[in-house]
C-alpha cells in the first residue's frame, strides 16, 4: 500500500475558503470599529469647539460674527479641518447672535444616522438635511448635512 503525504486539493480549498471567510469578517469588523471611533472622536472635537466658543464669546452673550476662520484666528481652533465629513463645514451664530450652530456636510448615511440617533448633550436642536431630525432624515449617499444648534452657555 502506498503512503500518501500532504492534503488533497479539496482539503486545501476548504482551508482557503475558511481563511477567506474569517478574513472578510475580520476586515468588516475592523471597518465598523474604525468608523465608530472616528464618530466618537468627532463628537469629542465638537464638544471642545463648543467649550472654546463659550470661553471666547460666551461672556458677552452674543455670538455674532462667529465663523471657523474667526475661531482659527482667535486660537480656539488649530485649523479649518472639519471634525468629520467634508471640508465645507461651518460654525455660525443663530437667533440674532443668541446662540450658534455647528454644521457638518458631506456625511455618509452611517455618520448621519449616528449623529441623528445620538445627539450631543450640548445641542438644543439637531437639523438633518434642513429638517428636524426624524427617522428617515438621512440620504443613502454621502451628501448628508447635520446642523447642531445650541443657545447660550451649555457647560
Amino acid at each position: 500500500m502506498i503512503q500518501e503525504r500532504g492534503a488533497s486539493i479539496v482539503e486545501v480549498i476548504g482551508v482557503l475558503a475558511i481563511a477567506g471567510l474569517m478574513s472578510a469578517v475580520g476586515i468588516s469588523m475592523y471597518n465598523v470599529i474604525r468608523n465608530n471611533q472616528a464618530r466618537k472622536i468627532a463628537s469629542v472635537e465638537m464638544e471642545q469647539i463648543v467649550k472654546n466658543v463659550n470661553l471666547l464669546m460666551g461672556m458677552r452673550g452674543d455670538y455674532t460674527g462667529l465663523s471657523v476662520e474667526y475661531l482659527v484666528s482667535a486660537g480656539a481652533l488649530d485649523n479649518t479641518n472639519a471634525p468629520i465629513g467634508g471640508d465645507d463645514w461651518s460654525v455660525n451664530s443663530v437667533d440674532s447672535g443668541a446662540g450658534f450652530s455647528i454644521t457638518l456636510t458631506q456625511l455618509s448615511s452611517g455618520e448621519c444616522q449616528y449623529f441623528m440617533t445620538t445627539p450631543p448633550k450640548w445641542a438644543t436642536r439637531v437639523l438633518v438635511n434642513g429638517a428636524e431630525s426624524g427617522a428617515d432624515g438621512c440620504f443613502s449617499t454621502n451628501t448628508n448635512q447635520i446642523e447642531f444648534i445650541t443657545t447660550g452657555q451649555v457647560f
